[in-house]
């Protein structure tokens, strides 16, 4: 095969995913030890996200003409790619943790729901709870009320029997 037809493959590669991803995260992961990369790359594939190496100009070439393309500008020295296809804080929030337990891996930038964050906001939409915990929060704030109403109606209801008794 053709050194031409060989990158074609891999940037139809990441055409393919980039076209599915719900968000795309670039870090730096130089400097990790291989054990620590393939824990990283364990978690991330057991909550459904890609995690793979890309050359810059492979990716650069993927991009183009795509609402990813503001990464360009972050795809300096070695990227690595973590795309998230159900929840777009999914591979946000594993890497945030991921960067505070090892000191080798930095954000370089993101891409959530077509919009472009650098290292700062990506690190900020990954404090964001996921769907499922913000969406349990809310209906706990809605059974709460309630629940502290039932309470005083109960005690209403018992202190007029104990007074008819």
């Amino acid at each position: 095969m053709a050194k031409i037809e060989a990158k074609q493959v891999v940037v139809n590669e990441i055409k393919e995913k980039l076209s599915k991803a719900a968000s795309v995260v670039v870090v730096n992961s130089r400097g990790l030890t291989v054990e620590q990369d393939t824990q990283l790359r364990k978690t991330l594939r057991e909550a459904g996200v890609d995690y793979k190496v890309y050359k810059n100009t492979m990716f650069t070439l993927a991009i183009k003409d795509t609402p990813f393309e503001g990464l360009t500008q972050y795809l300096e020295g070695p990227s690595a790619f973590a795309f998230s296809y159900g929840e777009a804080t999914t591979a946000p929030a594993i890497l945030n943790k991921a960067v505070k337990d090892l000191e080798k891996l930095e954000f370089k930038a993101s891409v959530i729901e077509n919009t472009v964050y650098d290292a700062e906001g990506t690190k900020a939409i990954a404090g964001i709870p996921s769907r499922e915990v913000l969406l349990s929060r809310l209906l706990g704030s809605f059974k709460s009320p309630m629940s502290s109403f039932a309470r005083v109606i109960k005690q209403v209801a018992e202190k007029d029997t104990a007074a008819a008794e």
